[in-house]
């Protein structure tokens, strides 16, 4: 089993998270370009939500919620999530979804009290089903590439040999050296977290036109159409309506921000 970390993470309410992926003994992911790499029989990616008591001293602790988990079998996804007690010593397997009052101080000491959203299993498809197809959705080698990561997974025989370079990274959605426009930092950003649903096949399809998938042009998406309407639904925070709509609790002040800067200059 090994750790890793993406580029572009999900907002989940500002929880932390650790990823972890187990390959079966003597088994490799197969690259499949710079999308998802192909997974044997038997993996198992496991993703943990939490949060540090306290931002700036990670040392004080942390509250752990839930580990969210995909099991291959037979060549089909399986997910479960894992629900942790208050005593941070066992966790349990429930579909149901629910809500976990937290308490943390987060980097600029500030005291934040969250409604935790613990998703359904009804949730959990709605993202990870394309066309009927449970999937993974996060470790994309193209949010997998910074920090020597996919160097390190073939050094580590747990990634089948790949030309590195022909992987372009996902724009880093919060960094602001210059690097990235704001436009291929919006871009990444809805990728991660809006185009989980808005896809060929995903389960925004028969009722929203756009696809914000980040390698389509920006004619395809249709974001030109629907300027106003992701404005709204991304600067409110309204129960069934807000985006993104599921396992968040409140605004992405941050992301709102930036895809807000972005659609302004369109």
């Amino acid at each position: 089993a090994f750790e890793y970390n993406i580029i572009t993470p999900l907002f989940s309410d500002y929880s932390s998270k650790q990823r972890i992926i187990a390959l079966p003994d003597g088994t490799k992911m197969t690259p499949n370009g710079d999308d998802l790499p192909s997974f044997p029989d038997n993996t198992l990616i496991a993703k943990t939500f939490y949060y540090n008591i306290d931002d700036r001293d990670s040392s004080l602790g942390k509250t752990i919620i839930e580990t969210r988990i995909l099991l291959k079998k037979n060549g089909i996804w399986e997910m479960g999530d894992y629900i942790w007690n208050t005593n941070q010593t066992d966790a349990v397997l429930e579909n149901t979804g629910s809500e976990v009052p937290i308490t943390y101080i987060n980097s600029n000491g500030d005291l934040q009290n969250v409604n935790y959203k613990i998703p359904s299993s009804t949730n959990c498809i709605s993202c990870h089903n394309i066309s009927t197809t449970t999937i993974p959705i996060g470790p994309k080698l193209r949010n997998l590439n910074a920090n020597n990561q996919i160097q390190d997974l073939i050094t580590n025989n747990h990634l089948e040999m790949i030309d590195i370079s022909s992987i372009t990274p996902l724009p880093k959605w919060d960094d602001n050296s210059g690097i990235y426009s704001i436009e291929e930092r919006s871009r990444a950003y809805m990728d991660v977290n809006c185009a989980t649903c808005h896809i060929e096949g995903g389960s925004s399809e028969n009722v929203s036109e756009l696809k914000l998938s980040y390698e389509l042009d920006i004619a395809s998406t249709k974001i030109l159409d629907r300027v106003i309407e992701i404005d709204e639904r991304m600067q409110y925070y309204v129960p069934g309506y807000s985006m993104p709509k599921i396992s968040t609790s409140m605004i992405h002040i941050e992301g709102y921000e930036l895809v807000k800067a972005y659609l302004d200059s369109l």
